[in-house]
């Protein structure tokens, strides 16, 4: 099979480049943590499904990193017949160029039977909840895994434990059909989700749970927390490659996911969203003190009492949660979380088990549903999560502050040219092949001739007609505003789709979202009149408002975002839906000038320049990596507080 040879993105920005080293990977360099990425024949959702694992599971084994130090994390590509990037998703704007992981933008893809290794330098302020997946095809679905940064010195709230929540959909149809049935004339649509899967463990449609045995439950990543003077040297068992203790054991019983807690006890939820469709919303039977403390791995928020949790792909939510005390359990010691698909045609629900005993075996799903989940999903949450450091709030850009706004209109129609059902951006539909090198790749090699041009795209819709990038100065202060409307594709006209949007690079400041066409000046006045002081998010919600129905091509809600664009490179911004990514619904932007963003030497720089160069190792052949970071860690000797006692 021919292999197209596209590969990812970078960024460059917040951290200097102190160290700078072209090292042969040889035996005697050992990576932090070794993925190795494969197609096998796994248990899902109570069947069995050919599936992209890592180091043989899906989901991989957790990755824990330490703050404020580098990391080096080994990706093997083991799959016979498929390229492969892995993204750290939210922690782009920490990695060496060439390392971000997104195809056609920033990296050669690694070829079948090669490794890369990827370099993270993390800041102190990174601390939170982030997961790493494939960029490739539908490879997400199944190739992923948490990704956890550290707090240096404690967190700034109490709690005696914690435990990873990573929700993923789970399809019947194999990957590769559903690629096919996305790019083809007619358009096949990939099918709603067959069922949602929480730590590996759930039940399709059409199969039945049943009674699961006592003992520590399978579908469990641990918690494994950093003690002592916070920064110690292990992270997690995914150093060698091999099934380890910080990672999901597989298993072929049909029983529901497991959360073990202790009675009395504060803990940290970590929810993942590596749904690849599904936007869900969920809530613990009998459990409702909640509050949500850190959303998408960037600063601390304000805490926010919730009584229920919407995830959609790409989101993470990271909540304090109350267990019950002992006198409160009585002889009751399983309690159901119960989840729901929202704003799809054929709803799914799920379920896990919330359980105080490890003696007491793991019930089926109940027979009707134990909660009343709200049905509407627009207003969760909007103009409410603030900073925890009231002055952290005060650097999200003001309107004033503002040089130009970018309307990303999101379009489902027909190419007219190659009869194509597609989904654009701006009047654009990008994809992965769109270009035969990637940006990035591009630029190193020729510099300032392949930077977009800026006046061009200011007078078509933000992007350069000659290159389809979107450009955007150093420095400047976007206000990126995604307008939603109805299809208009015959098979589904004038319907309207919700969509998660995630920005690769750099954090943005979310300043809301609502139904209609965007106003600006009635947005501003909202955002002065609650004094709201938006947090940084890398992935909101595009809701559909409404019954999700209006006229083809209608405006039909919209999210608006404010960026200062201080972080030089090549990265994304597109929807989080994987089969509408596969579509089109991707934009690639440049940020600053060829000077801005060349930060490896030419001379340094040529193994990163083709399509498993030496950079990229195999068996036979180390490889040839330069070295960005330093590798001192800024945690050491830090103070660290007690988060177990």
């Amino acid at each position: 099979m021919l292999l197209n040879r596209f590969s990812s993105f970078l960024l460059v920005g917040s951290l200097a480049a102190v160290f700078a080293e072209t090292v042969v990977h040889d035996d005697q360099f050992q990576p932090d943590h070794i993925l190795r990425v494969a197609v096998a024949q796994v248990p899902s959702a109570c069947e069995s499904r050919e599936s992209v694992v890592v180091n043989g599971t899906s989901p991989g084994p957790a990755v824990r990193l330490l703050p404020g130090a580098r990391t080096w994390i080994r990706v093997y590509n083991d799959i016979p017949d498929q390229n492969l990037t892995m993204h750290w998703h939210g922690l782009s704007q920490r990695f060496a160029p060439f390392a971000d992981g997104t195809l056609g933008a920033s990296q050669w893809p690694i070829p079948p039977g090669h490794f890369f290794d990827y370099e993270i330098a993390t800041e102190l302020e990174d601390a939170g909840s982030y997961f790493y997946h494939s960029h490739v095809g539908l490879q997400a679905l199944s190739c992923t895994g948490p990704l956890i940064v550290e707090d240096c010195g404690g967190s700034p709230y109490d709690y005696d434990d914690e435990r990873i929540l990573l929700f993923q959909d789970h399809f019947q149809r194999k990957d590769q059909d559903m690629i096919q049935g996305l790019l083809a004339t007619p358009f096949t649509w990939m099918g709603e989700t067959s069922g949602v899967v929480l730590n590996g463990k759930g039940v399709a449609l059409g199969q039945t749970a049943i009674e699961g045995p006592l003992g520590e439950a399978n579908g469990f990543f641990g918690s494994r927390r950093f003690s002592g003077s916070g920064a110690v040297n292990e992270t997690s068992d995914s150093w060698n490659g091999q099934l380890g203790d910080d990672q999901i054991k597989p298993s072929g019983e049909c029983t529901l996911p497991v959360i073990d807690v202790e009675p009395g006890k504060t803990y940290r939820f970590r929810f993942i969203g590596a749904t690849g469709l599904s936007l869900l919303s969920m809530g613990f039977e009998d459990h409702n003190i909640m509050a949500v403390i850190q959303v998408d791995g960037s600063e601390y928020n304000e805490p926010v009492a919730i009584d229920h949790l919407q995830l959609g792909g790409g989101q993470r939510f990271d909540v304090l949660f109350q267990t019950k005390t002992v006198d409160e359990l009585g002889d009751k010691c399983t309690y159901f979380l119960q989840f729901e698909t929202r704003d799809r045609p054929d709803p799914y629900r799920g379920y896990g088990v919330l359980r105080y005993n490890l003696g007491s075996p793991v019930p089926p799903a109940p027979p009707a549903p134990v909660l009343n989940l709200p049905t509407e999903v627009n207003n969760w949450l909007e103009y409410t999560l603030q900073p925890l450091d009231s002055e952290a709030g005060n650097s999200c850009p003001t309107a004033e502050e503002v040089t130009r706004r970018v309307t990303l209109l999101a379009e489902e129609k027909v190419d007219p040219t190659t009869g194509r059902l597609t989904w654009e951006l701006a009047h654009m539909s990008w994809t992965d092949s769109a270009r035969d090198k990637p940006v990035l790749v591009d630029i190193y090699e020729r510099g300032q001739p392949a930077i977009p041009d800026y006046n061009a795209a200011l007078a078509n819709y933000g992007w350069d007609p000659a290159t389809r990038l979107f450009p955007a100065r150093k420095d400047e202060v976007l206000e990126i505003v995604i307008q939603n409307t109805g299809s208009q594709y015959s098979g589904a006209a004038g319907i309207v789709e919700t969509h998660p949007f995630h920005a690769h690079g750099i954090h943005y400041y979310d300043i809301g979202g609502g139904p209609g066409e965007y106003d600006a000046a009635a947005n501003n006045a909202k955002l002065a009149e609650l004094n709201y002081k938006p947090i940084r998010r890398d992935t909101t919600m595009l809701y559909r408002y409404g019954d999700g129905q209006v006229e083809p091509g209608a405006p039909a809600g919209w999210r608006a975002w404010r960026m200062r664009m201080s972080h030089p490179g090549v990265w994304m911004v597109h929807c989080h839906v994987l089969g509408h990514m596969l579509m089109g619904m991707e934009s690639l932007w440049v940020v600053g000038n060829a000077d801005d963003i060349v930060s490896i030497p030419l001379d340094a720089s040529q193994s990163y320049f083709s399509y498993g160069g030496d950079v990229y190792g195999n068996e036979v052949r180390a490889p040839v990596v330069y070295h960005y970071f330093d590798d001192h860690n800024k945690c050491v000797g830090m103070r660290a507080s007690n988060c177990t006692k």
